[in-house]
């Protein structure tokens, strides 16, 4: 059974740090929305008494490069040398959705520029931490060439170009690792994207052979980064470093009319299944970068995706983690809605978020089942009992 080496603590938690322009132009910046830039410090201390002692979190390039070529650290230092003080291992995301608004993303300059701004926050990671440094360059790469590039639904707003949006943001994310090695050869990456499920309804050739298409395009970009498609954008195996894996409850449904297939529906393939298959095909470690539900769901999802990671790393998937995501509360994207997904609240004045109960006694018990993954010197318990 895999044995995870890469990170601080097995269970994870994860900031939205969303940043992107919506459909109405206005700028979202969850790490404001949900107070997290106020209380990181709390929010860190807060995790580890819970047991996670690594999380993702964001810094906010619209904020940090408003001059182009001159960076105003205040939105992220703070940040960095609270995680720091708390012994708080981060995956950094570099660009969560959204750039400086000087930027056009269609032009190469978007490229030189992402990487500049990369090797300039690594330097500081360097200089602030001494630390092996972990980054998630560009967050869900497909995800974002579909919804900015395809459907228009937010920045940069366009339909009909996703295939060219993805391999503009495949070369920003290769230059930025290559700016970041020479700074910190010792920095790890996570490539980030969601894992999908998709089938038809019937088994004609056709909507069958378009639903498999579809199912496939969700390893384009992790094909590009390694060489295997597209290679004239610069990829090779050694872009490939661990590969973040984000999965929800709707990540599976029906090709056509987009309904999602429920568990216990025979349609629904089964978690560990999807994990193998990535591993298979990469021969990469493996994160769940992102997962989470809803309301009093929350536990019951957690134990669902545990047990389904626990069954694939019986199997030899080295998984390296599950990270709750988001784990704190935040308002939704377009309609301010109070989204309860977190195992914290919003805070109130002093950084205070209230618990959810149910999340915080699954992730206790799931905690105890991977104790192994938490404390690697001590002796695997079988986490399927």
């Amino acid at each position: 059974m895999h044995r995870p080496t890469v990170f601080d603590s097995f269970f994870m938690g994860g900031f939205e740090c969303s940043n992107h322009r919506r459909g109405d132009g206005r700028r979202l910046d969850l790490l404001d929305a949900t107070g997290h830039d106020r209380f990181a410090s709390h929010d860190y201390a807060a995790l580890q008494r819970y047991g996670l002692r690594t999380v993702r979190d964001g810094a906010r390039w619209h904020l940090i490069e408003r001059v182009p070529g001159q960076y105003d650290w205040s939105s992220f230092l703070p940040m960095l040398q609270a995680a720091h003080r708390q012994g708080t291992q981060v995956i950094w995301d570099l660009g969560h959705y959204g750039w400086p608004d000087d930027i056009d993303i269609w032009r190469p300059q978007f490229v030189q520029r992402f990487a500049r701004y990369a090797a300039a926050l690594a330097q500081l990671v360097k200089d602030e931490t001494g630390a092996v440094p972990f980054f998630a360059p560009l967050n869900e790469i497909s995800f974002w060439a579909w919804a900015g590039g395809d459907v228009a639904y937010f920045n940069p707003m366009a339909r009909g170009r996703g295939p060219e949006l993805k391999h503009q943001l495949v070369r920003a994310t290769i230059a930025a690792i290559d700016a970041i090695r020479e700074v910190e050869p010792r920095a790890r990456f996570v490539q980030v994207d969601p894992a999908i499920h998709v089938v038809a309804r019937n088994d004609r050739p056709g909507p069958q052979r378009e639903a498999e298409n579809f199912r496939l395009s969700q390893f384009e970009a992790w094909d590009m980064l390694c060489g295997q498609a597209w290679p004239g954008l610069g990829g090779a195996p050694e872009y490939l470093d661990i590969l973040g894996v984000n999965y929800y409850s709707d990540n599976q449904w029906y090709y056509g009319d987009g309904q999602t297939i429920d568990r216990g529906n025979p349609d629904y393939r089964p978690f560990k299944g999807i994990l193998q298959e990535i591993w298979r095909r990469y021969d990469r470690p493996l994160v769940v970068a992102e997962t989470g539900a809803e309301g009093d769901v929350r536990g019951e999802w957690l134990r669902y995706v545990a047990e389904q990671v626990g069954l694939a790393m019986q199997r030899g998937v080295p998984v390296e983690g599950i990270c709750l995501y988001p784990v704190v509360d935040y308002p939704g994207w377009t309609d301010d809605r109070h989204c309860p997904v977190g195992l914290l609240g919003f805070p109130d004045d002093n950084g205070t978020r209230k618990p959810h109960d149910g999340l915080a006694d699954e992730l206790r018990l799931q905690q105890a089942r991977f104790a192994h993954a938490e404390h690697p010197e001590t002796k695997t318990v079988d986490i399927t009992s």
